[in-house]
């Protein structure tokens, strides 16, 4: 009995270890992170921070004591840090300085501050927009495409809405970056990118990966009711103009690209996505094929190799039937449409 409970004494001393440590490294990269403009002050916060409670854990008795000291000073930083404001006004990045926004009209919705950059190079480019009226009435489909810049356990998504006539606008969830910043995976759990929906052309949006950036981008055509693709495209629409009022921050964990999807279109889907596959986004495809919201009339290994669109997407370039010429022999996609399944 006695080894009993000095293994659960062992075992519960192990946790709190864990669990205080997490809290301490959470603690010491958000006060370097978003911490003072300067970085001599954010390096030296952190690391009193850190040695303070490494030190304060170690040596002060009874350890309670210390432990409830340490969980004090952590309340009073997660509560800094959750004041941190996001910001509409910053010296943006020229690709992502003009925020889209849409406007009603009956059965009718004007987006706004489309983007279809004019580029030479990935990072050469000239920014345009352009302003679409589109009838609600007349979208028909929804595409979702994964572009891989790297590993395949991750990727980026992208949600294009058709309408009838072969028209299409793109919707990209992505970091809005100052001039002076680059993209990090670490800094994007610690509130330093305010969030933005890029609305666009796909001869933006996604040329720019498959011809520019080098990026292997797949295509699959989502199959559904146009009634959920309706409500999950007026979700989107609610979301950007919110966003073009009272700006957000966007957190690489709880809200990108996937996980910013799955908020918006869980309400409206009859079928869980709910799955490991949306932290680890490379799969997203995979997840699809699974729970039956793609084409299944191949094995998912050729399925895949059928949705990559790079070749035909460099032989269209800047085509004005760009849209069309990317989905040509895409499995699911038959002249264009979607049969709808209930």
């Amino acid at each position: 009995m006695n080894f009993v409970r000095a293994m659960v004494r062992i075992v519960l001393r192990g946790f709190v270890s864990l669990f205080l440590l997490g809290l301490t490294i959470w603690g010491t990269l958000a006060l370097y992170y978003s911490g003072p403009t300067s970085e001599t002050v954010r390096l030296a916060l952190s690391s009193v921070f850190a040695a303070g409670t490494v030190m304060g854990l170690l040596f002060v008795r009874p350890r309670r004591r210390a432990i409830v000291g340490f969980l004090a000073g952590f309340a009073i930083l997660v509560l800094w840090w959750l004041t941190i404001p996001p910001a509409l006004e910053r010296d943006w990045q020229p690709d992502v300085a003009v925020l889209p926004y849409a406007t009603f009209a009956g059965d009718t919705v004007t987006l706004h501050h489309i983007r279809n950059n004019a580029y030479r190079s990935e990072t050469d480019f000239t920014p345009q927009y352009y302003d679409k009226t589109f009838a609600l009435s007349k979208l028909q489909t929804v595409d979702l495409f994964l572009s891989y810049w790297g590993p395949t356990l991750i990727a980026h998504t992208i949600l294009s809405f058709g309408f009838e006539g072969g028209e299409y606008v793109a919707i990209s969830i992505e970091t809005r970056k100052e001039k002076s910043e680059e993209y990090s995976a670490i800094r994007g759990f610690f509130k330093q990118y305010e969030l933005m929906y890029v609305v666009g052309d796909e001869r933006d949006l996604v040329r720019l990966r498959t011809n520019y950036r080098g990026e292997d981008v797949y295509l699959y055509r989502l199959q559904g009711s146009r009634e959920v693709s309706r409500a999950v495209f007026l979700q989107y629409l609610r979301d950007i103009n919110e966003l073009s009022i009272h700006p957000a921050w966007y957190n690489a964990l709880t809200e990108n690209c996937t996980t910013g999807i799955y908020r918006l279109a869980r309400p409206y889907s009859v079928r869980s996505w709910w799955s490991w596959k949306l932290f680890v986004n490379g799969y997203l495809d995979e997840l699809a094929y699974d729970i039956g919201v793609v084409d299944r009339s191949l094995p998912f290994p050729e399925f895949k190799v059928r949705s990559h669109i790079n070749a035909r997407a460099k032989a269209a370039d800047d085509d004005p039937d760009f849209s069309r010429k990317i989905r040509v022999e895409i499995p699911g996609i038959a002249g264009g449409k979607l049969e709808e399944k209930n």
